[in-house]
């Protein structure tokens, strides 16, 4: 089914409207226009407790046909024995309208972006084990553009509905079975929350082999030590944790580190001027740096997913000394839906598709040998 790769098209609208010299001028404002709902909050009436016992509350999980996570690029070839882990993945946002504050659970279009993601996303931990990813009403993606309450309050009723998810999915999972949690942009807060208060000292931490909080800054020093798992120090190491922001260079991250430095952390100290977390996903440590030829595959955006390429030695990639994780030049073949800045947010996994895939079967080896 001929369609973008999902992990473009969650940000296709913004991006339309803030291109060219109307960003440069008016980009802000026309976002905030375009995509924050003007219509009021709705209290989410929680779901009930059985809820995630369907199949079609799942977008991915071992037993449902047509199975979009166990999706594989076109001439990849992986004939390593599948580990016995249970992968639990949160989605980013493929909701864009502003009709709502939160998604409805048969919006088709949301859904359809979703597919793709997971896709194009969850499918890198496929061969780690079996993975499941819940469906959830996800706050529109106009509520990452505005401090109105509304926004907070859809963001709780999104993660109430991913902590039911949660509860589910380990009622499903047997008892020894190794966990890992990923999660992307949305997908990442709500993990983030998810460590913090259903995780960190509960009896399944010592379940977890590691944690991909990815495309959301973290700081070291403020928001780290509440998560119960430090950053991955060695590429295999297990019960840790691994984060990146991905940019082109030139790089301007002003609106990044503006937000972030304005915010206080886990532990209620600003997060002003902290270092964020990054783990560079070639190499498997923090701070570190990678030439192209290290990158095992990036997943290249084409219009069909069935004839998407799949390039090896692609794209070096290094931390800077904020923590933000830098690909050296644009790659010519990649030159749609970046955000301002040179920001490739939307392709924080399929640049290291790959890399992230060995990444977690090394985690999982070196967990299995604790």
């Amino acid at each position: 089914m001929a369609r973008k790769f999902l992990f473009i098209v969650a940000i296709l609208i913004g991006l339309v409207l803030l291109a060219g010299v109307a960003w440069s001028q008016f980009g802000d404002r026309l976002m905030r226009m375009a995509m924050v709902p003007s219509a009021p909050f709705v209290e989410q009436k929680r779901l009930a407790a059985n809820i995630y016992a369907s199949k079609q509350m799942w977008i991915a999980r071992p037993d449902l046909p047509g199975n979009p996570a166990l999706w594989m690029p076109p001439g990849f070839k992986d004939d390593a024995p599948r580990g016995n882990a249970a992968i639990f993945f949160i989605h980013p946002t493929s909701y864009l309208d502003r009709t709502h504050w939160n998604a409805p659970l048969d919006d088709k279009a949301a859904n359809d972006r979703a597919v793709l993601f997971v896709q194009g996303q969850a499918s890198a931990f496929s061969n780690a084990g079996e993975i499941w990813v819940p469906r959830y009403r996800q706050a529109t993606f106009g509520a990452f553009l505005t401090t109105q309450v509304e926004a907070t309050k859809a963001l709780n009723a999104a993660y109430a509905d991913v902590e039911t998810a949660w509860d589910a999915f380990l009622a499903a999972v047997p008892a020894n079975r190794p966990i890992i949690v990923a999660g992307h942009s949305q997908g990442s807060v709500h993990l983030l929350r998810l460590l913090r208060e259903r995780i960190a000292g509960k009896s399944v931490a010592r379940r977890i082999v590691a944690a991909y909080v990815v495309g959301w800054p973290i700081s070291v020093e403020t928001d780290l030590p509440a998560l119960g798992f430090p950053a991955c120090a060695q590429a295999d190491q297990a019960q840790c944790l691994l984060s990146w922001q991905s940019f082109a260079e030139p790089a301007d991250m002003a609106q990044i580190v503006e937000v972030f430095d304005a915010t206080t952390g886990f532990n209620g100290q600003p997060r002003r001027d902290t270092k964020m977390l990054c783990v560079n996903p070639i190499t498997g440590v923090p701070d570190s740096a990678a030439e192209a030829s290290a990158n095992l595959g990036t997943l290249v955006p084409s219009a069909d997913l069935k004839t998407a390429a799949f390039e090896i030695g692609k794209l070096p990639a290094r931390c800077d000394a904020r923590g933000f994780l830098l690909i050296g030049p644009p790659p010519a073949d990649i030159g749609e839906y970046i955000l301002p800045g040179n920001n490739y947010h939307v392709f924080d996994y399929s640049l290291f598709w790959a890399n992230v895939r060995a990444d977690a079967g090394r985690r999982l080896a070196a967990f299995k040998a604790l």
